[in-house]
């Protein structure tokens, strides 16, 4: 295991690790290591369920804003939570032996033990990928190309991906764009009193070919957790956005294998409701952006485990409400009329 210097969530992925050895469902890498002055921290993967290399994937991320802990912890209350089923519970190996899952809690490392946004480097992965958004992308919170001292930066204009996001996009484009069916659902934190999910196009107003697809997804969901209380959306109807890591994964797998469906999703959750509720957090570091207080923290894992159990579940399970010929139609409609009819492309 690596050097780490008060990473407390890689400490908690290192000792997950340890404790799944035993369980031959369950497998890890290290996808890569990055520079934190002269410490070596490396991007632990989770691999859990089937080999089979036809079968629906799901990948969940966190940690890819320093910043954003809490992301990072949703995704480790998630692996723990797994694991202890794991034990006992015949019904997700079942679904396991049917399915795959990969986890990488902690993609920025770095940014983690420093407490940023961006990586070691200064660059904000989620600008980071090849790209300009189409028409007036939002300013700075877009992407700038102008400092790193400066947030939301993308990097040189033409230099190669950071390397946290380069792990990322050969993992996507080796495991994930090659099955008929997958999911990522990528976990932040930060941006108003709602939770939100959040789908591409974060570069464009204009849907994307898959609609349909994210359409019936939310349907299964509203119907599933009819209590529930996210926002699901485009990401464009918040603001626009120059290399955003996810839209350039989901127009490779457009452009390379249109027949299959890959869904990148993105959990936004409303931090500013923890502001709200503890003002006092303004005046700490990771106030803006993660709950603080050790009972709200417990409520926000609880509250969005079920949602990515039910991700797992809809991913093994989608052949039974992926739309097909002309309900196609009938979902691209439904979608239109429910996110854009206030934004005609």
């Amino acid at each position: 295991m690596s050097r780490r210097r008060g990473v407390p969530e890689l400490d908690a992925l290192e000792a997950l690790i340890v404790r799944a050895r035993s369980d031959e469902a369950v497998r890890h890498r290290v996808l890569a290591e990055v520079d934190d002055d002269g410490v070596r921290r490396p991007i632990h993967a989770l691999e859990v369920g089937t080999t089979d290399a036809g079968a629906p994937l799901l990948i969940v991320v966190g940690g890819v804003h320093g910043i954003e802990r809490i992301g990072s912890e949703v995704a480790l209350a998630f692996v723990a939570a797994l694991l202890g089923r794991l034990a006992w519970d015949r019904t997700t190996r079942d679904t396991l032996e049917r399915a795959r899952l990969w986890i990488l809690p902690v993609l920025n490392p770095v940014g983690m033990a420093r407490g940023t946004r961006a990586n070691g480097r200064g660059v904000d992965l989620m600008r980071n990928a090849p790209g300009d958004g189409v028409g007036r992308a939002t300013p700075l919170v877009g992407g700038q190309r102008v400092s790193a001292r400066l947030p939301w930066y993308r990097g040189a204009a033409g230099a190669p991906m950071e390397a946290e996001s380069a792990a990322l996009c050969d993992v996507v484009e080796t495991e994930l764009l090659p099955r008929r069916f997958s999911i990522a659902l990528d976990c932040h934190s930060g941006f108003g009193l709602r939770d939100r999910i959040w789908f591409p196009h974060a570069h464009t107003r204009r849907p994307i070919e898959r609609l349909p697809e994210v359409h019936a997804l939310a349907t299964i969901f509203d119907r599933t957790h009819a209590q529930h209380r996210y926002v699901i959306e485009p990401q464009s109807r918040q603001y626009l956005a120059h290399g955003d890591l996810w839209d350039h994964l989901y127009l490779r797998a457009e452009a390379n294998v249109p027949e299959h469906v890959f869904l990148p999703l993105t959990l936004e959750m409303g931090s500013w409701l923890w502001v709200k509720k503890n003002p006092r957090q303004l005046f700490r570091r990771h106030g803006l952006f993660n709950p603080l207080i050790g009972h709200r923290q417990q409520r926000v894992l609880r509250t969005h485990m079920a949602c990515l159990d039910f991700m797992a579940r809809a991913a093994c399970g989608h052949a039974a409400w992926l739309p097909v010929d002309g309900a196609r139609l009938l979902e691209r409609e439904l979608a239109y009329n429910r996110w854009y009819r206030r934004h005609p492309s």
